[in-house]
């Protein structure tokens, strides 16, 4: 959480009196990291190591400024060193955790996430963290008790729940409502927002859009031919500001030509970011990440913008006073919802999710090079497939998927590797439920082209509960692949129906787990029918306008201008 600039002001001021006060320095480096000062952050960690050199508490907070900085092979190094110093301390094992995830040793990090959660069991902030963890391992011990705590929290008013992750708890819109604005208020109390934006009143429009995924990253893959559309209209200018800095994609390159600007505001404080926002006189602000890890909301929340906008990313409602709208459509965000949200709604007439319409599918490598059984002169071999995140696959979505399996002989099931002993787990749930371990296949994580080649071998994706493919679902599709999902009663739990919808495909959304499985395990056993939804998805995609992003872009525009003064 940011310390409050006054907060900030006075440790400046107060080791500048006393330069040799190290608990001085620790707060300073705290203060200044939460602001999203990096470089001021590692300077004061500095001087308190220079004051006592090996102290757990600096050191701490010199791995924490290393990760933020993305060197985390240091900051793990760090962050363990301070933690065999200080093994009774929570939140050094929190951070060890936090920096272990990103240096790629995930078993190791649930241990520190365990071992703070124990060290402090009441602590909804670390138990949040932990089950998210493990719901990425796909580990389920003890899923429900922390699942309980986590909400128990949000319903007695912590703020300490993060909103993204409490998006896979199977809880309802109001909850998720409660707990992004119980975070938000947190933030909120902890700044102080810049004076009103003024309005520009001729000009171009100036459009903004701030995230951490300009490159090769859902949302950049997502969002760059839309770009590349608006540019061609002459009212509006579109500014993106990249939380992150360049990755040499291909991606990157085409948002860099897609944008009138591309501003590199990687590593800058809050105040920096927004101070840089307001100097470009955006007109209309959307923030592409919310919640979401990587994300600024520090930045939204000082209003560098007059209107600010909620979209894409974040399937949910901000919660958040500096948010003024969310950007939507008709079955995403039906009316029933609209009292879960913070937001004034504005739908498009259209899927609000964007697409890469420029995307060639190319031929993948045979069948058996990617692990999958050869197709049977009677059609079997059937691959159901679902590439979501491996925190989407909980015990409920992986049930339903396994009794697929069972009305299907011959099938398997095509996963994303997840992280850890992820995929051992899942077979090993799959062998409890009397499924041959070997009928789960996993994918490596690939380059796009590759990835996306690879569903000409699937011939049904399975969607999860309660958070949907998002990017994969639209993947699936215009590669060709059907997508069967049940809509649930959230926002994250309808963006597949949505894109369904919008395709025509409407007998793809079923309305309960028995209507999942018993759909998938028809088509599963009838070829013929699989092959006439293939044949129906391929002319919806190439009719329906889902994947029109020059007509997308022209539905924006008018949106856009209705919210300008």
């Amino acid at each position: 959480m940011s310390a409050a600039p006054d907060e900030r002001r006075q440790l400046r001021q107060a080791v500048q009196r006393q330069p040799a006060d190290f608990i001085a320095w620790v707060m300073l480096a705290d203060a200044e990291l939460g602001a999203g000062d990096v470089a001021a952050g590692e300077t004061a960690a500095q001087r308190a190591l220079q004051l006592r050199a090996d102290h757990p508490e600096a050191l701490a907070r010199l791995g924490r400024a290393r990760w933020m900085q993305g060197r985390h092979d240091e900051a793990a190094s760090l962050l363990q060193h301070a933690s065999m110093q200080a093994p009774q301390h929570p939140g050094i094992a929190l951070w060890l955790g936090h920096a272990l995830e990103d240096a790629g040793q995930p078993e190791a990090a649930a241990d520190a996430y365990r071992r703070a959660h124990a060290l402090l069991p009441d602590e909804a902030y670390i138990a949040a963290q932990r089950l998210n963890w493990q719901r990425r391992l796909c580990d389920w011990r003890g899923l429900d008790a922390l699942s309980r705590q986590v909400r128990d929290a949000v319903a007695q008013g912590n703020p300490a729940v993060e909103p993204f992750a409490f998006l896979s708890e199977d809880a309802g819109a109001a909850e998720q409502l409660a707990c992004a604005r119980q975070r938000a208020q947190a933030v909120a109390g902890s700044l102080r927002p810049l004076p009103p934006a003024p309005v520009r009143l001729s000009g171009p429009l100036r459009v903004g859009f701030l995230s951490n995924g300009f490159g090769a990253h859902p949302t950049g893959l997502l969002t760059v031919a839309l770009f590349e559309q608006l540019r061609m209209q002459p009212a509006l200018q579109v500014h993106l500001f990249a939380l992150n800095r360049g990755d040499g994609s291909a991606i990157r390159r085409r948002l860099q030509a897609a944008a009138h600007t591309l501003h590199d505001v990687a590593g800058q404080p809050h105040a920096a970011i927004a101070g840089h926002i307001r100097a470009a006189g955006i007109d209309i602000l959307f923030d592409l990440r919310g919640w979401g890890g990587g994300g600024a909301p520090e930045v939204l929340a000082l209003r560098p913008a007059p209107v600010q906008v909620n979209w894409l990313a974040y399937p949910g409602t901000s919660g958040a006073p500096w948010i003024d709208h969310v950007l939507a459509d008709a079955f995403v965000l039906p009316p029933a919802l609209e009292p879960a949200f913070s937001e004034n709604v504005l739908r498009l007439p259209r899927a609000f999710q964007p697409s890469d319409n420029t995307r060639i599918v190319e031929e993948p490598p045979a069948r058996g090079d990617c692990g999958l059984p050869e197709r049977g002169e009677d059609g079997g071999g059937i691959v159901f497939c679902c590439f979501n995140n491996s925190y989407k696959l909980n015990p409920r979505s992986v049930g339903r998927l396994l009794r697929v399996l069972h009305g299907v002989p011959g099938s398997v099931l095509w996963l994303l590797a997840g992280p850890g002993h992820a995929d051992e787990r899942l077979r090993e749930v799959a062998r409890q439920q009397g499924v041959e371990p070997a009928r789960l296949v996993f994918m490596p994580k690939l380059p796009h082209p590759h990835y996306l080649a690879r569903y000409r071998h699937a011939d049904l994706f399975l969607d999860t509960h309660p958070y949907n493919a998002h990017t994969t679902a639209s993947d699936a599709l215009w590669a060709g692949c059907p997508v069967l999902t049940a809509p649930g009663a959230t926002f994250a739990s309808r963006v597949a129906g949505s894109l369904n919808h919008h395709l025509g495909l409407d007998e793809m959304n079923v309305a309960d787990d028995e209507a999942f499985v018993a759909t998938a395990i028809a088509l599963g056993n009838d070829p013929a029918a699989l092959h006439g939804l293939r044949q129906r998805l391929a002319a919806a995609r190439r009719d329906s306008g889902l994947f029109d992003m020059a007509g997308f872009a022209r539905d924006f525009a008018v949106l856009l201008q209705s919210l300008h003064p």
